[in-house]
């Protein structure tokens, strides 16, 4: 028999309004070819044919075909395994860049390489060290001013070098936690973009539900999961609520759960499937963090669309730590806050909610719990501002304590020196002053020897004033009275490396002034087997290797990253040659379909007017 009339008809109009619509899908996708985040979308259909409840009622001989094409849904073209592989490079990239940052602004005190600095001083010192070697010179005000003035500008550029380290991380902490500054801090970024994954997961499921796909809302959220992954670890899960995911509710946590087939079919009368709801996917956002043992946990950060108002949404805050008189804790930092990361309410997943990354100031090593290594720039943040560089698990980074610790080594270790040099020679001396009271390098805090760092090194105000000199009374160890022995003790000492090795006068003196109040030659040790001058230059070499290798480090974080993106691109970006082939497709297709209507039109026209005219 020949079929329904306007069957033929109702599928070239699908055919017509589904190419309608690929085209008018092609026109969005070519609008927001260069829209940050947009992903490309496509149509999906599926055949057309009227199997139930129509066919029920239908010749049970009769192919059931031919009935069109019907439009599922409007989609993205997306790779979750490509979104996974790119946020977890991202947060290793963010990493080095970060971490670049800093060591930029460390190379700004410490290389020399175009500037007159430390290295620069000793080597002028040294010079009017050498003037001073006549024994006509050695009694000379202005010989002894000169070098005076030469060792108060080394005084300074190590009191101006700890200062800019200071300054440098205070940068840091501001970048970290916005204080002190207009601008948001990466703590406070990270907050407001969990508040904003959160509202979005709520907003797009409720469309959803609605039947609206609300894809633009979906890529403002891939953008902002993208940009968290550059400050933290994640990983992001897409799942079924509770009341969808078939399995009995409170059952979801038990070893052998209970199968719920009523949550994702509809069921007949005897609880037999009969076809799958469709019911949109929540989203999970989890952070990665490594726990005491060594592995590898999760701490839920946004859970679904889970609670109501913000229990779907966890938090990072910061908190100073206070000294005794209740103020926040000034630079250096690693004693002075901490970091907590508080799960969100609604975690369903069972994992603590409450992550704490805080330093220990007694041992000053992480307490606990932290991030994986090169896990985003809050870590890169952290590891600058906490971490010291001893080369043990916890501190291998060469934060900015590591370098503040080598410029106190250099202080102390070159006060000691040159003190214990002065004292000794004024031993030899017969006008009764105290010799332990005749050294030239201070803690300009107190004007005494105890704890003499980078930052408070200074000109002992009586050699200023006149109280106490460079000795000239002779060396004690030949018991003869030589003006110049103190000076050329002082000139030994700046060509020696340290720790010194075998004996000799120097180490005699050094040895004998140990017992001195606040002089150690213990620490002598920490200058790695270099002069003075030498030893600047090898914490700038190790400040220059640590910033190259990071770079190839950050070039080749980048250079994966990049062919992350591209693969990305290719899959969910659009492309001006592949829509325009797709549209000539879909034009063609479009064609056709009008063609088809074309020619039921005639085939009609002839059953209507050329047919049963016998006996008219």
């Amino acid at each position: 028999m020949v079929r329904a009339s306007f069957a033929g008809f109702s599928t070239a109009l699908s055919a017509l309004q589904a190419n309608q619509k690929r085209l008018d899908i092609i026109g969005q996708n070519l609008s927001n070819m260069n829209t940050v985040g947009y992903t490309r979308q496509q149509l999906e259909t599926s055949s057309l044919n009227y199997r139930t409840p129509v066919s029920n009622y239908m010749n049970g001989s009769e192919i059931i075909v031919g009935f069109g094409v019907h439009m599922d849904k409007v989609s993205q073209i997306r790779d979750p395994y490509l979104d996974a592989q790119y946020r977890s490079q991202m947060y290793k990239s963010s990493y080095t860049d970060s971490l670049q940052t800093s060591l930029d602004s460390l190379a700004k005190i410490f290389d020399e390489s175009t500037i007159t600095g430390i290295t620069k001083a000793f080597d002028d010192i040294k010079s009017s060290l050498i003037n001073m070697q006549d024994e006509s010179k050695v009694n000379d005000a202005i010989y002894e001013s000169e070098l005076r003035s030469r060792i108060k500008a080394l005084t300074n550029l190590l009191n101006d070098a700890d200062n800019k380290i200071t300054e440098a991380e205070r940068q840091e902490y501001m970048r970290l936690t916005g204080k002190d500054t207009t601008e948001n801090g990466a703590i406070e970024t990270v907050n407001d973009i969990l508040q904003k994954i959160g509202s979005l997961n709520r907003q797009i499921k409720q469309n959803q539900i609605l039947g609206q796909q609300s894809l633009e809302l979906m890529d403002e959220r891939n953008v902002l999961l993208d940009e968290l992954s550059s400050y933290i670890p994640i990983e992001v899960t897409y799942y079924k609520d509770r009341m969808h995911d078939g399995i009995l509710n409170g059952t979801e946590n038990d070893a052998t759960p209970t199968e719920d087939l009523s949550e994702t079919y509809h069921v007949d009368s005897n609880g037999n499937p009969m076809f799958k709801k469709e019911w949109p996917d929540d989203l999970r956002v989890e952070m990665l963090y490594t726990a005491q043992d060594g592995t590898t946990k999760r701490v839920t950060l946004v859970e679904g669309t889970e609670g109501a108002n913000d229990d779907n949404i966890g938090k990072l805050t910061y908190t100073p730590v206070k000294d005794n008189t209740g103020a926040d804790i000034t630079p250096p930092y690693p004693a002075g806050f901490k970091l907590t990361f508080t799960g969100c309410k609604g975690d369903l997943v069972g994992n603590t909610p409450s992550i704490d990354l805080e330093i220990d100031p007694a041992t000053g090593t992480m307490g606990g719990l932290q991030l994986p290594d090169e896990s985003g720039s809050i870590q890169a943040m952290l590891d600058m501002l906490w971490k010291n560089g001893t080369g043990d698990a916890v501190n291998d980074v060469k934060g900015y304590e590591y370098y503040r610790q080598e410029l106190n080594n250099l202080a102390k270790a070159f006060a000691d020196v040159i003190n214990s040099i002065n004292i000794d020679g004024a031993k030899n001396d017969k006008t009764g002053i105290k010799p332990e009271d005749q050294y030239l390098i201070a803690n300009k805090t107190d004007n005494g020897l105890n704890d003499i760092t980078a930052a408070n090194i200074g000109i002992n105000t009586n050699w200023v004033n006149g109280t106490v000199h460079v000795s000239t009374a002779g060396s004690a160890a030949n018991g003869t009275k030589n003006p110049t022995d103190t000076i050329l003790n002082m000139l030994e000492a700046m060509k020696a490396t340290y720790p010194l090795n075998g004996t000799g006068n120097l180490v005699d003196i050094l040895t004998a002034a140990n017992g001195v109040a606040g002089i150690d030659v213990a620490n002598l040790g920490n200058l790695k087997n270099n002069t003075f001058a030498d030893y600047m230059n090898h914490v700038s070499t190790t400040l220059a290797n640590d910033s190259y290798h990071n770079k190839y480090a950050l070039k080749s974080n980048v250079t994966v990253l990049n062919g992350i993106q591209n693969s990305r691109d290719e899959m969910s970006g659009v492309s001006l040659d592949e829509e325009a082939s797709n549209m000539m497709q879909f034009m063609s297709a479009y064609n056709a379909a009008s063609r088809f209507m074309t020619a039921l039109d005639q085939t009609l026209d002839v059953l209507i007017n050329s047919t049963g005219v016998v006996g008219r």
